[in-house]
Parts: C-alpha cells; structure tokens; sequence
C-alpha cells in the first residue's frame, strides 16, 4: 500500500463570484417565490378550490420553486466558482 501525497495547495474564496451569485439569487428568489404563491392564488381562484387546497397547491409550487432555486446555484457555481487554488 504506497501512502498518499499529502496535499498542500489551499483553497482560497473569491468573494466577488459568490457576492454576484448570492445577489442573483436573492433577486431570482423572490420572483421565483412571488410567481409560486401568486400562481396559487390565483390557480385556487380559477378551479374554485378552498383556501386549503389553495394553501397545497401553493406549497408544491413552492417546492418546486426551490428545486429551479436550486438548479441555478448549481449552474452558477459552476460558471463563477467560489473556490480558486492558491
């Protein structure tokens, strides 16, 4: 068994790719979020469901709001890294 390397090379954050992905977010976020409740307001409206059912539905758009959510941090990560190897 030959014993690994250690590594020595550290990690070093760039703070100005996660200030820009963060703000992108908040600002993604909130109309992600505002669509999802609105949708469900007024889909609740459309069908004539009770505030129950509006509250569900609300919640699974939600849901799925916060996989897009999700799926474009991933994204942006990968095209402005938070990490850099000094």
């Amino acid at each position: 068994m030959s014993p690994q390397p250690a590594s020595t090379s550290s990690r070093a954050i760039v703070w100005p790719s996660v200030i820009t992905v963060i703000s992108a977010a908040i600002l993604i976020g909130a109309e992600v979020f505002g669509a999802a409740f609105a949708g469900g307001w007024a889909l609740a409206i459309l069908f004539g469901l009770d505030d129950t059912a509006a509250h569900i539905l609300q919640a699974v758009l939600f849901g799925i709001g916060v996989l897009i959510m999700v799926a474009f941090i991933r994204t942006a990560q990968r095209i402005e890294p938070f990490f850099k190897r000094a």
